[in-house]
């Protein structure tokens, strides 16, 4: 655990502690179900030896589940995603790898060295192109394999996309590893490269709820973030970055999520964060912690990437999950880069290789 980590629990009363006695690590693949067109996709699950248990998919390289421990041992899922195929092929991004481009791009497209690109999955009325568009990586099947380490449980994802799909240039290639360490760290890595210039943006849209079910209001939530992106009416990025102090966006000290989320304009939060770069040796930076005072449950979130859209399900009904029931932390590019010279660079060209990693730590609160 690095120094920062150390110090972030520290500040915040928790400790946390092994998840229970050692058990076996191990990967191992099953048959999850055929696409309408025949494909077979295989699903994998991973098991370190606290007993954590992750599986993931070959379609769209879908986190299906996450097992963790509570304080008093019982293991339960701590995403909301889908049990079956059927139910990930007529659902939307449920713990989705998103590609070509996380988050919103507006004005529908944009333009590389002075030559435009229109997108194709545009919303006609905002014209706003929405995580790589209706036939995304999150709609694709990935080709996946599994091993293990002396240390670790390893499932890792490929997919190529073609030049001009959904209306991007160049031929991309993409991976990401979902690696369960014996720390209890999962840590996905992507890696990227291109034929020609074109926006690269990947994240992973899991809903987090360390209770396994309900809302997540009581959950408290911790941020290193200092500021955030103002938008506009269409959730896309004016330009303006403000900073969140003694705002309903401000959770430098641990607070419950609850306290404050009906004071947000919109109905909760969707807002994305700036992560402060504060690691060395251009590790991943740790930003937040989110305790589940109940079931003791903690996680930590560190990254490479610039920023993080916090989104806390705003929009869920009821069908199969409750409004408020899970929290999304997409690390990834700023919304909307491709047209803001400002921004962090989210363009990958030819030669230049795509690499950023994220962490989710986790653990039990053992003390006060």
């Amino acid at each position: 655990m690095g120094k920062l980590t150390q110090f972030a629990i520290l500040a915040t009363g928790i400790f946390l502690a092994p998840t229970g006695p050692a058990e076996a690590q191990e990967a191992s693949v099953d048959i999850w179900g055929k696409t309408p067109d025949g494909a077979e996709v295989s699903i994998y699950t991973l098991t370190n030896n606290r007993g954590t248990r992750v599986r993931v998919a070959e379609y769209g390289a879908l986190l299906v589940s996450l097992e963790t421990k509570d304080k008093e041992g019982q293991l339960d899922d701590i995403t909301l995603s889908y049990r079956s195929l059927d139910a990930a092929l007529e659902g939307g991004v449920f713990g989705s790898v998103i590609g070509r481009f996380a988050n919103r791009i507006g004005g529908g497209g944009f333009s590389i060295d002075g030559k435009r690109y229109d997108l194709e999955s545009v919303n006609p009325k905002t014209g706003v192109h929405i995580h790589g568009g209706k036939t995304g990586f999150h709609r694709q099947v990935w080709k996946g394999s599994c091993k293990t380490t002396d240390s670790a449980a390893v499932a890792g994802f490929h997919l190529t996309s073609p030049d001009g799909h959904e209306g991007y240039p160049g031929t991309v290639e993409v991976s990401v590893n979902y690696t369960l360490t014996d720390d209890n760290v999962l840590r996905l890595e992507y890696r990227g490269k291109t034929d020609q210039t074109t926006p690269l943006n990947l994240t992973n849209h899991a809903y987090f709820n360390l209770a396994g079910s309900g809302a997540v209001l009581d959950h408290q939530l911790k941020l290193l973030c200092l500021e955030r992106l103002v938008v506009d009416e269409n959730k896309v990025p004016t330009g303006e970055i403000v900073p969140i102090f003694d705002t309903v966006f401000d959770f430098r000290k641990l607070s419950q999520i609850g306290e404050t989320i009906a004071e947000v304009e919109g109905g909760g939060y969707d807002h994305c964060f700036v992560v402060p770069q504060v690691s060395i040796n251009e590790g991943p930076n740790y930003f937040a912690t989110l305790v589940d005072p109940n079931s003791g449950r903690t996680m930590e979130v560190s990254t490479t990437k610039p920023g993080v859209q916090i989104y806390t399900a705003n929009h869920f009904k009821g069908k199969p999950f409750p409004k408020w029931g899970g929290i999304c932390f997409e690390t990834q590019h700023f919304p909307d880069a491709p047209n803001r010279r400002r921004f962090p660079e989210s363009l990958l060209r030819p030669g230049e290789k795509y690499h950023h990693v994220t962490e989710f730590r986790f653990g039990v609160v053992t003390g006060d």
